[in-house]
């Protein structure tokens, strides 16, 4: 069901905003100081591009630990992230998302943009992981991980 619901996201606004992601993190990268972000938009570009299936975690109940991008460093990097990138992203998923509900069969990849929306103001110290592997967490922490 995942593949199917993927096929159809390409169609809905899924390609383009995965080309959002692939520039913000050329931009990134030529920036020189938005280097250690161009990963992270490597990464959520092809989420963007094939989110039915995977889920958004903390990085922080992934490993069970604190790590650079989880403490208080990874909040000053969501601040420089939301300035220089995360709000455009942002901003390309929520009118991705007005276009797509406007179809009945659109409404599901619309609250998918929203999902991934949210995902884009602040995504350091969040992992990407299958919805098997988020389920098998919150099952060993007793609690739900999933931020989307």
């Amino acid at each position: 069901m995942s593949f199917i619901g993927n096929l159809i996201w390409v169609l809905f606004g899924g390609l383009f905003m995965s080309l959002g992601w692939l520039l913000a993190g050329l931009l990134m990268l030529v920036t020189i100081v938005g280097i250690p972000w161009v990963r992270s938009c490597v990464t959520l570009a092809h989420f963007s591009l094939v989110p039915f299936g995977k889920t958004v975690v903390l990085r922080r109940d992934l490993t069970g630990q604190d790590d650079l991008g989880s403490g208080s460093l990874g909040t000053a990097g969501n601040v420089v992230w939301f300035i220089l990138a995360g709000v455009w992203l942002a901003i390309g998923h929520v009118l991705s998302a007005i276009v797509t509900a406007l179809t009945i069969i659109g409404i599901p990849f619309a609250w998918q943009h929203l999902k991934l929306a949210r995902v884009a103001l602040a995504p350091v110290g969040k992992a990407v992981v299958t919805t098997r592997e988020a389920r098998m967490l919150a099952e060993k922490l007793g609690r739900p991980v999933s931020l989307i």
